[in-house]
């Protein structure tokens, strides 16, 4: 999967499929499925390594987690979250938050959340250094505080032409494709056609693509799903019954079966008891 490829597709009008996955066998699992896009996603912190939001994870975590789905997805186009912290400071800092991506995890192109002026001179910093950049506008997690919270947006007459502003903005500032998170439909489908970049969509209507995070899809996360997210299967539970098994199994005594075990000649156990022997010989001996 290739940039040209990808707005070939948006051209074409075939659907650009995004998943979010934040380790190799997950990045393996949606390669091998024929996803176009992959996306490490700093929502990683939560859903792999347990902080309570998105700002708390940083770049060296990310870039472990970067390296894990780079190593899986071989046809895949990868795209890293540069987390928070990491190019709020100046648009060096960004430059060299990205390259670390590019160089150390792999990654074909890095993401930044938000539209506003300050956003708009990262990308185009990121950008003029050579790495493909996807914004990210909507609900911006990074900065959900500033916005009242983990809630859609474009829902009012003020919000809606923010949204339309900052993807046009973003677009003239070199992004090479969109992200549109939590944004009503008809929101959405009044810039699209505006729009030369693909647009991926997560919760904001048909697009040119969608993004779900893998374990949301798959039913690994624990509670209440967001309202956009779609469950195609009931993984987590499965898990759960399959570790649960596992347990009674050892406990019981049911496992490791004789099937489980690997055999031995009658002279290697033969060699074993007189190893012991001799220990035993020796052990004797010291004590007295």
């Amino acid at each position: 999967m290739s940039i040209p490829r990808l707005a070939e597709m948006k051209a074409n009008g075939e659907r650009i499929v995004m998943v979010t996955a934040y380790d190799h066998p997950s990045a393996r699992i949606a390669d091998t499925a024929g996803v176009d896009m992959v996306l490490v996603g700093d929502s990683g912190a939560q859903v792999v390594l347990g902080h309570d939001s998105t700002v708390s994870v940083t770049t060296d975590e990310m870039l472990v987690l970067a390296g894990a789905v780079r190593r899986g997805a071989r046809t895949a186009f990868v795209v890293c979250d540069l987390p928070f912290g990491s190019t709020e400071v100046s648009d060096e800092q960004a430059v060299a938050t990205a390259v670390r991506f590019v160089k150390e995890g792999g990654a074909d192109a890095v993401k930044l959340e938000g539209g506003g002026p300050a956003r708009l001179s990262r990308i185009r910093a990121v950008v003029a250094a050579g790495i493909p950049v996807v914004a990210h506008i909507g609900l911006t997690p990074q900065t959900a505080t500033a916005l009242g919270g983990l809630r859609a947006q474009g829902r009012t007459a003020q919000t809606a032409a923010r949204i339309v502003d900052e993807a046009l903005a973003v677009q003239d500032a070199g992004a090479f494709a969109l992200v549109v998170e939590a944004v009503p439909a008809d929101v959405v489908g009044v810039v699209l056609p505006a729009l030369r970049i693909p647009v991926i969509g997560i919760g904001a209507g048909p697009a040119d693509g969608q993004v779900l995070v893998l374990h949301d899809l798959l039913g690994i996360t624990d509670g209440r799903a967001a309202k956009f997210v779609k469950r195609y299967a009931a993984i987590g539970d499965a898990m759960t019954a399959g570790v649960a098994a596992y347990v009674d199994d050892v406990r019981s005594g049911a496992f490791p079966a004789r099937e489980h075990t690997y055999s031995a000649s009658a002279d290697a156990v033969e060699a074993a008891r007189a190893a012991l022997g001799r220990r035993d010989v020796r052990t004797r001996g010291d004590g007295d």
